[in-house]
């Protein structure tokens, strides 16, 4: 029987978490099987233990991964405080809240992510430390130190707007949450 070389293994290996965080943002980590989560990367569950030890293991590395993405991003923003203001007003935007999946893993897992094992936790905190320090960086370029609590501000004040609108079942309501959000964000930012 032939056997697959390694690259094959980890490029597997990156479908699964990629798959499994999407999953995760859309039905919650407690909403998607193995079986579910191997369906989404075309793979049997048989495969699953192959790449992974547990499903808290998984979690883990999906969380470590859905970060590290969002970190990537911010490479691709205007420098400084108008890159964040981009990011701002992309962040609390109706397409991002109508499309939970594809977004950011903190206001879509955050619940959750409190109540998971110490890897996940870690892995969350260290994305989550790689954030603030990129906001820090954009407010206070010369002394992001200086700028880690309005960071950690503007930071919750962003994630829980986003969660805000998803949970409200009213259009106009879910929007109004949005637009004020972007207007507090930018004036807190200040």
């Amino acid at each position: 029987m032939a056997r697959y070389a390694k690259e094959h293994k980890q490029v597997t290996r990156q479908r699964i978490i990629e798959q499994a965080g999407h999953r995760f943002k859309q039905d919650g980590i407690d909403g998607s099987g193995i079986s579910t989560l191997m369906s989404d990367a075309g793979l049997t569950n048989g495969a699953f233990y192959a790449h992974f030890a547990s499903k808290d293991d998984l979690v883990a590395n999906v969380v470590a991964d859905q970060l590290r993405t969002q970190v990537a991003m911010y490479d691709t923003l205007r420098p400084g405080r108008l890159g964040l203001e981009d990011l701002i007003r992309e962040y609390l935007s109706p397409g991002h809240r109508d499309q939970p999946g594809t977004g950011c893993p903190s206001a879509a897992l955050l619940d959750e992510i409190g109540r998971c094992e110490g890897a996940t936790k870690q892995a969350y905190t260290e994305g989550a430390t790689a954030i603030l320090d990129e906001i820090a960086a954009r407010l206070a370029p010369d002394d992001p130190q200086s700028a880690r609590g309005k960071a950690i501000g503007l930071f919750a004040m962003m994630v829980g707007t986003l969660q805000l609108s998803r949970a409200l079942s009213d259009q106009r309501s879910a929007d109004e949450v949005l637009e004020r959000g972007i207007e507090n964000a930018l004036t807190f930012m200040r």
